[in-house]
């Protein structure tokens, strides 16, 4: 038997009953039309869900498309917190990301450039907003004192580049406004 035997969507009506169920004894977290946050691609709006059998077990998938790329993702609705699929953050994540990135003192990782690489990888791989804000303040920091490595420098546009998709969702604003507060919040935390 295939795995793609039984493919269907669901009804967005069902989905979007008050119990925000699809059948009954499952639970979602997210509805079609909903933006989520995929970790280490940034902003992902579910278009769908989707019932499949695989290995004669039906199982029940989150359809994402990623905002940045049109990718098509699927992601088991009993596995999205396990992957780190997350909601869009709300004004007092925001404003802890914008603590993180004020903070003063924050010692610099003085490891080789590959662990230190390896570390924030995981951070990134981690979904978490605050580690990847971490990431970004780090960094921005360390290319202060010294060059990037060109491993880095794409990490930091990286880090960059999820912060500004996520709070342009969360606040409803423009990138280069994003952008501006970002900046200014990284002044704050280089001053002396």
């Amino acid at each position: 038997m295939s795995d793609r035997s039984h493919t269907s969507n669901w009804d967005t009506a069902t989905f979007r009953d008050d119990s925000n169920t699809a059948e009954p004894g499952i639970a979602l977290a997210f509805k079609v039309g909903d933006k989520a946050v995929y970790p280490s691609q940034g902003i992902a709006e579910v278009t769908g869900l989707e019932r499949r059998e695989i290995h004669g077990k039906i199982q029940h998938f989150y359809v994402l498309r990623l905002a940045e790329t049109g990718l098509r993702i699927l992601v088991p609705v009993n596995k999205a917190e396990q992957v780190g699929l997350r909601p869009v953050a709300g004004t007092s994540e925001v404003e802890e990301v914008l603590q993180i990135l004020r903070e003063k003192d924050v010692p610099l990782d003085r490891h080789t450039w590959n662990r230190r690489y390896r570390g924030f990888m995981d951070k990134i791989k981690s979904g978490s907003l605050f580690e990847v804000a971490e990431v970004f303040r780090d960094l921005h920091r360390l290319k202060r004192t010294k060059p990037l490595s060109f491993g880095e420098r794409r990490m930091l546009d990286t880090a960059k580049d999820l912060i500004v998709q996520e709070l342009c969702v969360a606040q409803a604003t423009a990138p280069d406004a994003v952008d501006h507060v970002l900046t200014l919040a990284l002044a704050e935390g280089a001053a002396e």
